[in-house]
């Protein structure tokens, strides 16, 4: 019998796509992880399980406790499924720039929700820093800290890279996803240089953050902004540390969207702006370097939790980003 041990047990194993019009029109073989076929609908599953498991080895989460993280939602809904398979609470803290769907699903979910103001990381009032505090003032309550907590890559490490390892037979040159905490980047990074250190780790970057810069001049800097959510950051995590980057690749969002209704008319997947992100950098780099190369991504989640902006002409529009193969909305 092959059974999964509740909904812990269901995270990982996803498929590897291959993205069948992009790799056909570039010569390589452009392939997408399945991420958002993980049982809470994202890649930050296995994080989310990475570091409520290593809380609990460690001893620092105990029966009934709270697990407390500040999140642009996907994290946070991992979590909220996690605590709710294995008895602990749940408190959130997201900017309230980030879609409704997220907010709305992390309170269906049943997790405490407080919406604060988007600013940056070196403001005291950041969402991360402001789940942090909270969690130090809390009974039996830890903070997961996605973002320099590296059970999250080491998640990454032992599952994400070791399965796209196995499902191509080794055959990778060329790994690229775009950063939020760094975890998946570095964790799969890391495994892929260890098995053949040939293999190029390419970070794939929206506009709006430094690590573009980082990667190609030493020095964090900023241009422009992006209307994706969850990816991009302006400082190096304890996860990124020590991470092999071999590169940089830089996707505007006029880009990104354009790529995610590729996707959705000629692929058939329906996708989250960060995957607009990543196979946008998978698709250019394919074209970059030549026919013959194989180039694994991620599909990080799924476009419903984003429908009332990314999948909304009347949005779209408003922003200037509405792709040419999508119909303006009426006058």
């Amino acid at each position: 019998m092959d059974i999964s041990n509740g909904f812990v047990g269901t995270v990982g194993n996803t498929p590897l796509i291959r993205l069948n019009r992009m790799s056909n029109e570039t010569g390589c073989e452009i392939l997408g992880k399945a991420e958002f076929l993980n049982p809470g609908g994202s890649v930050k599953d296995r994080a989310a399980l990475y570091i409520i498991r290593d809380a609990e080895e460690r001893g620092l989460l105990k029966p009934g406790g709270t697990v407390v993280e500040g999140t642009a939602g996907n994290t946070g809904i991992g979590l909220t499924h996690i605590c709710n398979a294995k008895g602990y609470r749940c408190l959130i803290i997201i900017p309230e720039t980030q879609s409704q769907e997220k907010i709305d699903a992390l309170r269906t979910l049943g997790a405490e929700v407080r919406t604060v103001p988007a600013v940056p990381y070196r403001d005291p009032n950041n969402y991360v820093k402001v789940s942090g505090r909270l969690a130090e003032e809390m009974d039996n309550a830890i903070w997961a800290n996605q973002f320099d907590n590296v059970a999250n890559r080491r998640g990454h490490y032992e599952t994400t890279g070791a399965e796209i390892w196995e499902q191509t037979g080794g055959k990778v040159d060329i790994w690229t996803t775009s950063t939020g905490t760094g975890g998946t980047f570095a964790g799969v990074s890391m495994f892929f240089k260890e098995k053949n250190p040939s293999v190029r780790s390419i970070v794939a970057d929206p506009m709006g953050s430094g690590l573009y810069s980082y990667v190609k001049t030493g020095t964090i800097s900023t241009e422009g902004k992006s209307v994706t959510e969850g990816i991009g950051i302006s400082r190096i995590t304890a996860n990124m540390e020590g991470a092999p980057i071999d590169d940089a690749i830089q996707i505007d969002d006029r880009e990104c969207v354009r790529i995610l209704y590729k996707l959705l008319e000629e692929e058939g997947l329906f996708m989250g702006g960060s995957v607009g992100i990543n196979v946008g950098a998978a698709y250019a780099l394919a074209k970059q370097m030549g026919p013959g190369h194989t180039i694994a991504t991620v599909l990080c989640d799924g476009g419903s939790r984003y429908q009332s902006r990314l999948y909304n002409r009347e949005w779209l529009a408003e922003k200037e980003l509405l792709p040419d193969s999508v119909s303006a909305p009426p006058s």
